[in-house]
């Protein structure tokens, strides 16, 4: 019979980043005999890794934190532990609201875990035996170098997460992932192909190349291979059929990269690159470091080299200032551009960053209302981008059931576009061609056309 206190339950907030670190954490966590469960109730351990681009977030966090007492109440010899970006940002808060937390680590010592839980499994046995209570463990350092060749234990069977930088030298105004991730290091080029061939032969078939900014990939280091370059060499990889990455910044597309994205077959036709606003008075206030003109530009271009591509954006409403005529500015691009996807929120501000002493406040209604409209002009813009693809053959990779239906399966095209249809369960993995049939805002419906 498995002992529960060795099984750990992993829940994640956030970014692909973090899902890739959480990737790493069961590795790490599986190499030393720990077992994983979706039931945090039959959990010895219990580690939530968490996110801070938003104080929604990280009220969720705290609020699942207070859940989580309960449970540790009832069961002493539960292990407590949070790590990731909140934790790096206020360890002296988090410890505060959270006293009964066993352990604490930070974006450059989550793979420290397995070290972490043999020290406070020791302790707890010393502390059952001797009646004395024991420190908890907190491990918070900053820019700690990450050893490479860790093991991960994938979520996903045929499409991975790979991580090829970390940190963000851009300092955006309402932003603190300079703050809780540090600066930009590159892995070594050596280092992502090794990973992105054994993901190969393992029979994975799509790779997404992660960083806070992919378009600075290399700049620090003695390399001299830029993202460009290093998308090259993936593409020269056995077996892989495609490449998405992400986060690119508008500042940092170079043509040197546009020309390879257009040329390489398996880098796939999507994009996302954040606008977050359309006013160039924002966008100031913003620290963005270019103006809508030249964001435009870039579409221009990439439209003119690769004309099937598919954009998706990150837009920031009500940020302080902004007036009604900035609101229209960004309305008016986001009409122009026609995106095929944005992430939008109400401007937050985060404590410690420089826009979060900004004055000039804009009203929790008059940016709800704000929000409204864009996703509703949104929404119209996907509608009508989706309806064109009604009666088209497209190429997607089946990745799982879909949620709705035991019946379907769901994959997403070359674009990023999510099609569900009725296929058999043998299919999942594989990449196949439908025919579009129907469309919707958020997924298209499409038939079996060739296997």
């Amino acid at each position: 019979m498995e002992s529960n206190s060795l099984k750990v339950y992993i829940r994640t907030y956030g970014c692909q980043m973090n899902e890739y670190d959480s990737e790493i954490m069961a590795g790490l966590l599986e190499n030393s005999g720990y077992h994983l469960t979706d039931n945090p109730a039959e959990a010895g351990v219990i580690l939530l890794n968490t996110c801070y681009v938003r104080e929604k977030v990280k009220h969720k966090i705290y609020s699942r934190l207070g859940e989580l007492k309960k449970l540790k109440e009832e069961k002493p010899e539960l292990i407590l532990g949070l790590c990731g970006c909140l934790v790096q940002k206020e360890p002296e808060e988090v410890l505060r609201r959270a006293p009964y937390l066993d352990f604490i680590l930070g974006t450059s010592n989550f793979y420290q875990l397995p070290e972490v839980l043999e020290d406070i499994s020791g302790n707890h046995n010393r502390e059952s035996q001797s009646g004395d209570k024991y420190a908890r463990v907190v491990r918070v350092e900053e820019d700690r170098a990450i050893p490479e060749g860790m093991p991960k234990l994938r979520k996903r069977r045929f499409s991975a997460f790979v991580s090829i930088m970390r940190g963000c030298n851009n300092f955006c105004s309402y932003c603190n992932v300079p703050y809780v991730r540090g600066r930009e290091v590159s892995r070594p080029c050596k280092d992502i192909l090794r990973e992105i061939e054994e993901l190969a032969q393992k029979g994975y078939k799509e790779v997404t190349l992660l960083g806070q900014n992919v378009n600075s990939y290399g700049k620090e280091s003695r390399e001299k291979v830029d993202f460009a370059d290093l998308l090259g060499f993936v593409d020269q990889i056995e077996g892989l059929r495609r490449i998405r990455f992400t986060t690119s910044h508008p500042k940092d597309l170079s043509d040197k990269l546009l020309e390879k994205m257009a040329e390489l077959d398996k880098v796939c036709e999507h994009l996302h690159l954040p606008v977050q606003s359309g006013s160039n008075k924002i966008l100031s206030r913003m620290k963005r470091g270019y103006t809508r003109e030249h964001y435009q530009n870039l579409v221009d271009k990439l439209r003119q080299a690769i004309p099937e591509i598919a954009l998706t954006t990150d837009i920031i409403v009500g940020f302080p200032g902004e007036e009604e005529k900035d609101f229209q500015d960004t309305l008016e691009l986001v009409e122009t551009v026609g995106f095929d996807g944005a992430f939008t929120f109400c401007y937050s501000p985060l404590k410690g960053t420089e826009a979060a002493q900004l004055e000039e406040r804009i009203p929790e209604e008059t940016s709800g209302q704000r929000l409204r409209r864009l996703i509703e002009l949104q929404q119209k813009i996907l509608l009508r981008k989706n309806e064109f693809l009604v009666g088209k053959e497209v190429e997607i990779m089946v990745e799982k059931i879909s949620k709705k239906s035991s019946d379907e399966l769901q994959g997403r095209t070359r674009t990023n576009k999510m099609v569900v249809f009725e296929g058999r369960k043998e299919l999942i993995g594989n990449i196949i061609s439908v025919k579009i049939v129907a469309s919707g805002c958020w997924a298209l419906r499409g038939e079996v056309s060739s296997c």
